[in-house]
């Protein structure tokens, strides 16, 4: 057990709401000192391995399928299911790194194991791309259709094993390079600007990754691309681990379950009780009856105030033995209901993103190989790997996130009153309308290509399908970073990683629908003519991808209008309101300078 992981023993809880201790450590378990840890200058080193990482996840996952077909021989259906398969996994693994960190490693401690988990994942793919007997012999995917010999036994166990050693580093790893950097910061005020950086640090590692790195696996192999990756990785671990004395340390709080199990438990247990008019009633009320009542000086407070939803869940609140001490699974605090209240409410709104997910799977699938039937000269000797279509949203995107954040956010400021400009499910909203068009201009440019393909006019430059990776880089700048912001802000102390982790979750539900999606319209699609469906052929000039792209198009229209809806259900707690917390803010500010002052 080591130093932090004791420390966090220690965290005493109010003995009214149950909530712990805002209590911040250093890595040898001592309490942190405002002028020696946290900050930016300790955030910048979680920041270096978020540019990192991506860099080396970005190159590997968006040029997969180019190995996944062209060297593994898997069918082109199947190697686009692999890899929004892989993709899916990874970020549904981002839970399990959310539930280790705060309840029993800590962000520091997950980070450090997982990072070099998926280290030894880029270093086992490096090595079977590199050895001729750990893949299938060399064969021609198009030409020698169904030919080639699909890649089994243990050269698939190995490419498998490796693949998701990275899944699983990467996974873990994920939310808590967003929360453990968040927690450098005890005013909410600055998160959204750290938001941002991590978006643009995020920006800048996509962006080489999908030029240099993925030219480099172009021209000297997939083995030298993917030993890239793991040096990449490498360094990204040196930038984190250079941090560590910088570093302020939430301790953990043991598991995160348990008091949201004690909620079900202790209400379905009181159900017959009738809950009081009366909030002081209530255990842990009495802190309910001052409205501006001062909470935790962190971003994430500790203590909830009441809300009238889900009033059903209120009954494990109701103390119906006086004198007698009840069962923690038989009574409850306040702030534990509130916060199932949270969860369940942000369920529609972490639902409404999962399409959005989805028509990220097609740009790095679907929309690789459509890049690649197309020409791909920029001069005549100078050739475009499809992959590296990506990183035009991205070269935009280092230019507009810096201007979002000092031009857009201080206009919006003034006219909303909104310290991050716009409220984090405004910036959603945004984000998932503008998703709609990506499709659109996909399924234009696909069914121009294919016109002029099967007509033998001339072959369309690779740079009619930017306008689809551009316009889903802009809605992706508004939708991942407010829905991180949004997740972050409505967690308590203790439950930020897993919070987060919740964002990683949409996308992994968006790649896996992307699977049912695409073995789901083949199946419908299918018939004595068309004997693979929509996307059941190697070649897209004999698939219909642009009808695809229609109907992704579509949904996502229907999902926007679905997600408005539930956004303007959706109610903060008080305590949680942005209102609240920079009043609460300005408090602390106050007595800070109360404090330098008398000094």
């Amino acid at each position: 057990m080591n130093d932090v992981e004791k420390e966090g023993r220690k965290v005493g809880e109010d003995p009214i709401s149950g909530a712990p201790e805002d209590v911040s450590v250093d890595w040898r378990g001592r309490p942190c000192k405002p002028n020696k840890h946290g900050g930016l200058s300790a955030a910048i080193f979680v920041l270096g391995l978020q540019a990192f990482e991506m860099m080396a996840i970005a190159a590997v996952g968006n040029n997969l399928i180019t190995y996944v077909f062209n060297e593994m021989h898997f069918p082109l259906s199947k190697s686009a299911n692999i890899v929004t398969n892989f993709i899916g996994t990874v970020f549904l693994l981002s839970l399990l790194g959310g539930f280790l960190s705060d309840s029993y490693l800590g962000s520091f401690s997950t980070m450090l194991i997982c990072g070099f988990v998926e280290l030894s994942g880029f270093i086992l793919l490096s090595i079977q791309a590199h050895l001729p007997q750990l893949r299938p012999p060399n064969c021609d995917m198009i030409s020698d259709e169904g030919h080639c010999e699909e890649a089994k036994g243990y050269k698939s166990l190995i490419f498998f094993v490796a693949l998701y050693l990275v899944a699983l580093g990467s996974g873990c790893l994920k939310p808590n390079i967003i929360s453990h950097g968040a927690d450098q910061f005890k005013q909410s005020k600055k998160l959204s600007t750290y938001f941002n950086a991590a978006y643009f640090a995020f920006c800048m590692g996509e962006l080489i990754a999908l030029t240099l790195l993925i030219w480099v696996q172009t021209h000297s192999g997939m083995d030298v691309g993917f030993g890239v990756s793991a040096a990449v990785m490498a360094v990204g671990m040196i930038s984190f681990i250079s941090g560590t004395p910088r570093y302020r340390n939430t301790p953990p709080r043991g598991s995160i379950f348990t008091p949201i199990a004690q909620v079900f438990v202790a209400a379905i247990s009181k159900r017959k009780q009738i809950c009081p008019s009366n909030i002081e009633m209530l255990y842990g009320g009495s802190q309910n009856n001052v409205p501006n009542r001062l909470l935790s000086a962190s971003p994430n407070v500790t203590n909830l105030l009441h809300t009238d939803k889900f009033r059903l869940l209120d009954k494990a609140c109701i103390k119906i033995q006086d004198g007698r001490k009840e069962s923690p699974w038989k009574l409850c605090t306040i702030t534990q209901v509130e916060q199932v209240k949270i969860l369940i409410s942000v369920i529609p709104i972490f639902a409404c993103t999962i399409m959005f997910n989805t028509i990220l799977a097609q740009l790095q699938t679907f929309s690789v190989q459509q890049g690649a039937a197309m020409n791909t000269h920029i001069t005549e000797t100078l050739k475009i790997p499809p992959a590296s279509l990506q990183s035009i949203p991205y070269i935009i995107l280092i230019f507009l996130v810096p201007l979002y954040e000092t031009l857009f956010v201080p206009t919006a400021r003034k006219i909303t009153g909104t310290e991050s400009g716009i409220t984090p499910l405004q910036r959603v909203g945004v984000g998932l309308f503008t998703a709609t068009f990506s499709m659109v201009a996909a399924a234009v440019v696909e069914k121009k290509r294919r016109d002029n393909a099967l007509s033998g006019n001339q072959t369309l430059s690779i740079f009619w399908i930017a306008p689809q990776f551009l316009i889903f880089g802009l809605s992706e700048m508004f939708t991942a970073v407010g829905l991180i912001e949004f997740f972050y802000k409505q967690s308590l102390e203790g439950m930020q990683s897993f919070l987060t982790a919740m964002t990683y979750c949409s996308y992994s539900f968006g790649f896996y629908l992307s699977s049912i999606l695409v073995s789901l319209v083949n199946r419908i699609t299918s018939s004595s003519s068309r004997r693979g469906g929509w996307l059941g052929e190697n070649d897209l000039n004999k698939d219909r991808l642009d009808l695809f792209y229609w109907m992704l198009g579509g949904l996502s229209l229907v999902n926007f209008f679905n997600y408005l809806f539930w956004s303007s259900w959706y109610s903060y707690n008080p305590s949680l309101s942005p209102s609240f917390v920079s009043q609460h803010e300005s408090h602390e500010e106050d007595l800070e300078n109360m404090i330098n002052t008398s000094k």
